[in-house]
């Protein structure tokens, strides 16, 4: 069915003569252990995010990198549609907050800079041999790495990651009450 959809859009797409809007997904081996990276993006970036000061370092990098992730399936994640209209403009402010924060290219392609992100991230955390940030993404990347060490506060991105995490909870929550309601034998809830 999911492929299908894609199809569809493609063709819409094509008809249009429009492009169709980036998207990006995480490096291999980033999302160690969960089955669902969309899943893990939100709750590591609300994590990260919501303990008082940004995250500095190696975190840091991660933690932008799951958030211009989310902000790239915006078009794509057909979960995002359930969500309270405010979060996905609240996500692209976090996303332009963080890349003028980190000195990234405002209109850098996602996937490239997911994949500096991931880069800066094994810089920062001493990773041996590190090619160097793509230059397209990250104009002036010993500023990047040096914002990473000691970020800016980040209010947009703090207040956008807790509103997406509150708002996958508050769904998980009402489907949770759906699948009991509908599946309890004897109609007690």
């Amino acid at each position: 069915m999911r492929i299908a959809a894609f199809g569809l859009l493609l063709a819409l797409a094509a008809c249009a003569g429009g492009a169709l809007p980036p998207s990006a997904s995480l490096p291999p081996g980033m999302v160690a252990g969960a089955t669902d990276p969309w899943r893990f993006a939100v709750l590591g970036s609300a994590h990260a995010y919501g303990r008082g000061a940004p995250p500095a370092g190696a975190e840091a990098a991660r933690a932008a990198m799951l958030v211009e992730y989310l902000a790239a399936s915006l078009p794509w994640e057909a979960r995002w549609r359930a969500f309270a209209p405010p979060v996905g403009p609240a996500l692209l402010a976090a996303r332009a907050e963080l890349r003028e924060a980190l000195a990234i290219a405002p209109e850098a392609p996602p996937q490239m800079v997911v994949n500096g992100l991931a880069l800066a991230r094994a810089r920062l955390a001493g990773e041996g041999d590190v090619p160097p940030l793509p230059a397209a993404a990250f104009p002036a990347p010993e500023t990047t790495l040096q914002r990473l060490a000691a970020p800016p506060p980040l209010p947009r991105t703090r207040s956008a990651t807790a509103m997406v995490e509150r708002e996958m909870l508050r769904l998980d929550e009402e489907r949770l009450h759906q699948s009991i309601g509908h599946g309890s034998a004897n109609g007690r809830h």
